[in-house]
């Protein structure tokens, strides 16, 4: 067991030592709580709990932590089930130690924030004494803080475990921490953390790669998991790795990066490039890897124009994105072999979003093959699927043709309404789907293939199951995971999606300027045809427009000017037109909650926004109980 778990036997020893009497109290605690409480000495023991910053400023700290938050986001929502289960509270802190992100139970929301354990207070060291956010990133490892090893008295009830996240060159990012009552917090809660920190490190890290990634373990089977090691390297030298990736070579960063690549991975790395394959390196060693190119070594200076471009316009960036933690959790799925459904309105952005998802998978060497099943005559879509050999049919190529599922071998593929499949070829679909064998039509030997397969349809396959227009079985098989994209006009983050759709769509080149009147009514309507149908609007806005031009509400079509608003939280506003908007919010969560038979995450989905927020309503509507202290 590590110094930084074992647990206090003597904590109340130790008080007495340390606080009452100026002694060391080493003897009695665990090596990293002693050390903690000489650090904390400057704090005062008798210190008042702070109040949080105001929310602007904790706005702006978000956003210069928005690649934290953004790959932390997954990890919360997964954490906050167990959170909720136990009793207990997960918080998400940047690299000083401020709470940036809190979510879990209701019960013990508000005992937390009786203690300032909420958004907008730092938990360093130097402010708070010991604690696990504080301690953590202080020694830079993951532990736990029980009880009376608080420095602080007033938060001898908290049991507290937390993990450091760390950049690719081993710069502290910040901390993930689940507290509750002391009973409540085990070596359980540190795995978890230390678990999620982990996969927010390799998230982090892919997020920000230019150049190439190698992927590689000892075990092929974990490559393209977070379990894997993860080195990126630009013009030849090494210039950042995962945690994973200094264990597996028994190195830190230190003694690791800036080195040049040749020399200590052997000539033959560059020649690893979208093939799994055994790399020898210079002493000997076998290791299994994968390399992926991820873009030029000057990729990171186009990202910083793109953002400059988008300052000089005035416009919001997409910090707020409600598809981007849906997407985290599919490529999870993904990468572990199950298949992903996707459900959405027409024009929602289902293939788009796929095509994301392929992006990010383990997969994305590979190619992306997407059939349209609903566009595909009945005649001709076995063919397309499954391919066929020469003279299988009046008109047939006279070579064969391959078929989209050979096709996609090594990559995804995306079928596009597969709902529409004819019933008489669902059968044939699920044999391929269970056994990996395709076989053309017109007879011939069967082919393996290896794809992850991601499917997509408006429609409800389960009522289509009930109608006897889809097999149960074969929607059992594409159905691994669902994701519910949601309609443009219940997504919260919509403004921010219109204004980056809008310099995409030209605005950018252009020098346009969204003008916030502009911005506010293409966001107030509803949008039938959904991001599709926006698109189509925005297009037609930056041709209209001379460059350098202003785009003013003025300058919209007609029918949106004509056409009844949709509020924030879908009808809430509408009902309440003279409603403050905080009494509007409350509203829609607890209409949702109601309509969703109080489930969280379905309520959430509802909405649009993020389980988080619902959560946090739900602590807030909880009358004041006990205090921690009594």
């Amino acid at each position: 067991m590590s110094e930084a778990s074992v647990p206090s036997v003597s904590v109340a020893q130790a008080r007495e030592l340390f606080f009452a009497q100026g002694r060391d109290p080493a003897p009695w605690i665990a090596p990293h709580i002693s050390r903690s409480w000489q650090r904390s000495r400057p704090v005062d023991p008798q210190c008042i709990d702070p109040t949080p910053m105001a929310p602007s400023l904790l706005n702006e700290r978000r956003e210069q932590a928005m690649r934290l938050l953004s790959c932390a986001q997954p990890e919360l929502d997964g954490l906050a089930e167990h959170a909720v289960g136990n009793g207990c509270i997960v918080a998400l802190s940047d690299a000083t130690g401020l709470i940036l992100e809190e979510i879990g139970s209701p019960d013990f929301l508000p005992k937390a924030q009786r203690v300032a354990l909420q958004p907008g207070v730092e938990w360093s060291e130097s402010h708070r004494g010991t604690n696990a956010i504080g301690t953590a990133l202080a020694e830079r490892v993951a532990l736990m803080v029980l009880g009376g090893e608080h420095y602080l008295a007033q938060n001898g009830r908290l049991g507290c475990a937390a993990a450091p996240i760390f950049s690719g060159r081993g710069e502290l990012a910040g901390a993930l921490d689940i507290s509750g009552e002391t009973a409540r917090v085990n070596h359980h809660a540190l795995g978890l953390v230390r678990m999620a920190a982990q996969q927010v490190e390799h998230r982090m890290l892919l997020a920000e790669a230019s150049g190439h990634v190698l992927r590689f373990h000892a075990r092929p089977a974990l490559i393209g998991t977070a379990r894997e090691g993860l080195m990126v390297i630009e013009g030849g030298r090494i210039v950042a790795a995962n945690r994973v990736a200094l264990d597996l070579f028994g190195r830190s960063w230190e003694g690791l990066l800036d080195l040049d690549a040749e020399e200590f991975l052997g000539a033959q790395w560059p020649r690893m490039e979208h093939r799994r394959s055994l790399l020898t390196l210079p002493g000997g060693r076998q290791i299994a890897t994968v390399m992926e190119r991820t873009g030029t070594a000057n990729s990171g200076a186009g990202r910083s124009g793109a953002r400059q471009a988008m300052a000089a316009n005035a416009a919001p960036v997409d910090n707020d994105d409600v598809v981007r933690p849906l997407l985290a959790r599919a490529v999870r799925v993904l990468n572990e072999g199950v298949p992903v459904l996707v459900n959405g309105e027409t024009g929602s952005g289902k293939e788009v979003f796929s095509r994301r998802l392929h992006a990010a998978s383990r997969r994305s060497a590979g190619p992306f093959v997407a059939v349209d099943c609903a566009s595909l005559p009945e005649t001709l879509i076995e063919a397309e699927l499954f391919g066929y050999e020469e003279g299988a049919f009046t008109g047939a190529r006279r070579k064969g043709m391959p078929g989209r599922i050979r096709e996609a071998h090594g990559g995804v593929l995306f079928l596009d309404e597969i709902a529409e499949i004819p019933l008489a070829l669902q059968t044939r679909l699920l044999r391929v789907l269970e056994g990996r064998v395709v076989t053309p039509l017109g007879g011939g030997q069967g082919v393996a293939v290896d794809f992850d397969l991601v499917c997509a349809t408006h429609a409800g396959l389960p009522a289509l199951v009930e109608a006897g227009r889809f097999r149960a079985d074969l929607m059992y098989r594409v159905a691994g995971f669902t994701v519910a994209l949601p309609a443009l006009h219940e997504r919260a983050d919509r403004r921010a999606l219109i204004a980056r759709l809008f310099l995409e769509s030209g605005g950018a080149a252009k020098h346009l300027c969204l003008e916030n009147d502009a911005l506010e009514r293409l966001a107030a309507y509803r949008w039938p045809g959904n991001v599709r149908e926006l698109r189509s609007v925005l297009r037609a806005l930056v041709a209209l427009a001379d460059p350098g031009d202003a785009v003013t509400a003025d300058a919209l079509p007609a029918h949106l000017h004509d056409a009844a608003p949709v509020a924030d939280f879908s009808e809430a506003a509408a009902s309440q037109p003279n409603a403050p908007l905080q009494t509007i919010t409350r509203h829609a969560i607890d209409e949702a909650l109601r309509a969703c038979d109080h489930d969280v995450a379905r309520a959430a989905r509802r909405l649009g926004v993020h389980r988080a927020t619902v959560y946090r309503h739900l602590a807030r509507q909880r009358p004041p109980t006990g205090n921690t202290k009594d």
